[in-house]
């Protein structure tokens, strides 16, 4: 049974599963996508996604509309934006956060 949007994690593999340096992984109840072993973006089990950041543009992403800052076991995750799945639910929102995620992902040093 599966308990994420497959939908949505069918936009995002689309996105990110020809690069050689992204592998898709289950975890928190749904599928994220590490590039060169770091998180980048999760397909949320609980809807949405959940995607990586730079901690300094953590705040300025806080603006754009469905966003919250990701908690986990009730703290807060500076660099990490939860998307509401309204606010993801077009190709290009999906992109656009993917993206982001990636883009922050790549300035990582490899795990």
């Amino acid at each position: 049974m599966v308990s994420y949007d497959e939908e949505l994690a069918e936009r995002v593999e689309d996105l990110l599963g020809a690069r050689r340096d992204a592998t898709p992984k289950r975890m928190f109840g749904g599928i994220a996508w590490l590039v060169n072993g770091n998180m980048a973006v999760v397909v949320r089990g609980r809807g949405g996604l959940m995607v990586r950041v730079s901690p300094d543009d953590h705040d300025a992403m806080l603006a754009e509309p469905g966003t919250t800052t990701t908690v986990m076991r009730g703290y807060p995750m500076r660099g990490w934006i939860t998307v509401a799945p309204d606010a993801c639910s077009t190709p290009s929102d999906v992109a656009a956060w993917v993206d982001r995620g990636l883009a922050f992902a790549l300035t990582l040093p490899a795990k």
